[in-house]
């Protein structure tokens, strides 16, 4: 899953970034609201971190324009004001949940789970394939009730193939969900983690090609049970 994180503190963005991506979450950063707004109309995210006071364009702006045009993203107010009127502002512009600087980690991260999973409400909370399952509260992979090692973007690659379902996806579709865009590698790396995962889940009992190649379009998974 891919967060946007929009804040002009540097030294929070990289703390953000840096728990964020430990769970397995692909991360871009804007630090400012007009880098933001461009971020999100060209790229989509699962979930975004807003700070309210931004350069450029501040972060109710940001808010107001995202639901004007119907984007409906999940988004949380992360700011140092604490007054009621500015939670009531910032929740009536459109944002989904808010929290107060400073804030514990390990809240915000619980607080994430519960909005990703109230804006994918369609999805259950642990996800399954067969005999294939992904557990995201605990970041657990099991195929048969054997576990499986995964690195984090093994593990990325494998749950966006999970709620994707029967759905194609392209390795450009894949670079754009995984890798921040600012360093996105080639092509071939996808094909690579691909290679690996199938191996891992190969050597685990599960079927060899049970992420398929669609020749010309791109990866699913294969549906055969």
């Amino acid at each position: 899953m891919k967060i946007l994180i929009v804040e002009d503190d540097e030294r929070l963005s990289d703390a953000l970034e840096e728990d964020l991506s430990e769970q397995h979450y692909a991360i871009d950063v804007a630090e400012d609201g007009e880098a933001a707004w461009e971020l999100v109309t060209a790229f989509t995210y699962d979930l975004i971190l807003l700070d309210l006071m931004l350069p450029k364009m501040d972060g109710i702006s940001l808010c107001q324009q995202m639901r004007s045009k119907g984007d409906r993203t999940p988004i949380m107010i992360l700011t140092a004001r604490d007054g009621t009127t500015d939670k009531v502002v910032g929740l009536d512009a459109g944002a989904d949940d808010y929290m107060i600087k400073p804030f514990e980690l390990q809240e915000l991260s619980a607080r994430i789970r519960a909005l990703l999973r109230r804006g994918g409400s369609t999805s259950p909370p642990v996800l399954e394939w067969g005999e294939l399952r992904l557990d995201p509260s605990s970041c657990e992979v099991l195929y048969e009730e054997h576990p499986l090692s995964l690195t984090p973007k093994e593990y990325s690659l494998l749950e966006l193939f999970l709620r994707s379902g029967r759905r194609v996806l392209s390795r450009t579709q894949i670079l754009d969900h995984l890798w921040p865009f600012e360093k996105p590698p080639e092509e071939d790396t996808v094909k690579a983690h691909i290679k690996r995962l199938r191996q891992k889940l190969k050597s685990v009992g599960a079927p060899s090609d049970l992420i398929e190649t669609v020749y010309g379009l791109g990866y699913r998974l294969k549906q055969d049970f």
